[in-house]
């Protein structure tokens, strides 16, 4: 989700484009795309349509990814902008691109041109940043649709606030001239100013103060309040007048918190003057105060309001929005027990697992058992030995050191066999201290080969996470296949 390069934009040809479309249609009901599916849906030929998508890759407007059950494309953000960018392109509403001049927590903000170089200001909905990821309790895209992607997401929202900025400017609400959208981008008129929060002086605060707290109450009697009211979200003009931007958290009057939303709207604008301009009015709009005059909220299908099934609005369905539950939501309802059965399968391995550590376990005991018997053997016949032993050496060996005195020669032989004695009993002590080291104790055992079954899990597991590409996803087939037709015995004509 980093920053926009259309440098790319200019080099693609058709066939990069239908690429990238034939993805994106296939990600309407999978979640990574086939590469033979991408081939049929592009009607190109299939080594033309792999050397495309690998160069698309190679600029990241696509990913390829290792699924659960198979391998295949996904469309990036910069895919997605390139195909809403050239749709707009081709439309001839934009001809140039221009700078970033804003960062939401949503959205990002550029500015462009069209063909008569007059400025807009083009807005790209980021749904699905880390810094703000709870839609599902904030705003209800998704409908009754258990997972959604952010693309598909970011869609909904561009097309919800084109359609509130466009029923806004109809009723000549100071909001920003909407000029057209396509995917997840919408292009309206650049407004000449800034944003409230870089204001720091106002020659008239209490006309402004006013103002804002109008158009919160004329919001309100048209049956939609606005939900993020603050100064983030409304720009300043040359003239010193207020311009309202932001539009996709709009919630109906109807809405079960909307009275929730209407006072923290006023006490935004409340604060921001108390603090930045020292300004306090005991004048303020309370939700009470409402008096409904327009429907607003029935003619874009706000957020908190019911539609029936005899409504149609002709501006949604032109939009693509149907917030009715469709067939795909029985599918989504199937894909969301899938952690279900890959945490049985989880649990399965792990007990797998326990069994063979048991019985390494107690195979490594019966072998520590065996040794330490051999052990205690040994030892005690070593001791017979050095028995039997020590006696016949010494005089052996004291013989060939005999001289002429006679009393040198019982001196030397006695420092002689002691000296024997010595060497003998420290070989006995050596070989017991090296055989009882060798015998383990069966909970470092125990400790060892759990370690060792755990470290291989974790290195099968890293392996099976690696992708290398589709050449891998055919072998990683072809390797199953074998071990399929290797397992049945013979079933297939012949076995190994």
């Amino acid at each position: 989700m980093g920053k926009l390069d259309v440098a790319i934009l200019r080099y693609l040809t058709p066939e990069d484009f239908r690429v990238l479309t034939a993805v994106e249609m296939g990600m309407k009901n999978h979640e990574l795309v086939p590469g033979s599916l991408v081939a049929s849906i592009a009607n190109l030929r299939h080594g033309g349509v792999h050397k495309l998508m690998k160069d698309l890759c190679k600029h990241r407007l696509m990913t390829y990814e290792r699924g659960k059950h198979y391998d295949g494309y996904r469309l990036t953000n910069a895919g997605y902008d390139y195909l809403a960018l050239k749709a707009l392109t081709s439309r001839k509403v934009i001809a140039s691109f221009g700078n970033q001049i804003g960062v939401g927590k949503e959205s990002n903000i550029y500015t462009v041109a069209d063909e008569d170089r007059n400025p807009l200001c083009l807005k790209l909905h980021r749904l699905g940043r880390t810094c703000f990821r709870n839609v599902k309790d904030k705003r209800d895209y998704h409908a009754h649709r258990n997972r959604a992607s952010w693309l598909y997401l970011s869609r909904i929202s561009a097309t919800k606030e084109f359609a509130y900025m466009k029923a806004l400017y109809d009723r000549d609400f100071p909001v920003p001239k909407p000029i057209d959208f396509n995917r997840h981008c919408v292009v309206m008129e650049l407004v000449s100013g800034g944003p409230m929060t870089h204001v720091m002086a106002v020659d008239d605060i209490e006309g402004l103060y006013d103002e804002l707290m109008s158009l919160i109450v004329r919001l309100g009697n048209c049956g939609v309040i606005h939900g993020d009211f603050n100064e983030f979200n409304i720009m300043i003009d040359n003239d010193g007048h207020p311009i309202i931007i932001d539009f996709p958290q709009m919630v109906s009057t109807k809405h079960p918190n909307a009275e929730l939303y209407f006072d923290r709207d006023v006490k935004c604008i409340r604060e921001f003057f108390k603090k930045r301009f020292g300004y306090e009015s005991s004048l303020y709009p309370r939700f009470s105060d409402l008096q409904r005059d327009d429907h607003l909220d029935e003619e874009v299908a706000c957020s908190g309001y019911k539609r029936t099934h005899h409504i149609e609005n002709e501006l949604l369905q032109e939009m693509g929005i149907d917030l009715q539950v469709s067939d795909d939501d029985e599918s989504d309802t199937e894909d969301s027990q899938e952690p279900e059965e890959t945490s049985k399968c989880s649990e399965d391995e792990i007990t797998t697992l326990r069994r063979e550590v048991e019985e390494s376990i107690q195979r490594d005991e019966t072998v520590a058992v065996q040794n330490l018997t051999k052990n205690t053997e040994t030892l005690s016949i070593n001791n017979k030995i050095e028995t039997e032993e020590v006696p016949t050496l010494i005089p052996a060996e004291a013989s060939k050191e005999q001289r002429p005195n006679e009393e040198q020669e019982d001196k030397t032989s006695q420092k002689y066999r002691l000296a024997m004695i010595e060497k003998a009993l420290s070989d006995v002590r050596s070989s017991r201290s090296y055989t009882s080291a060798s015998t383990i104790a069966p909970e470092i055992v125990k400790q060892q080969v759990k370690k060792n079954l755990e470290a291989k899990q974790k290195r099968m597991e890293r392996k099976k996470a690696i992708a290398k590409g589709e050449a891998s996803a055919v072998t990683r087939q072809r390797r199953d296949n074998k071990e399929t037709i290797r397992e049945s015995h013979g079933l297939w004509g012949w076995a190994e």
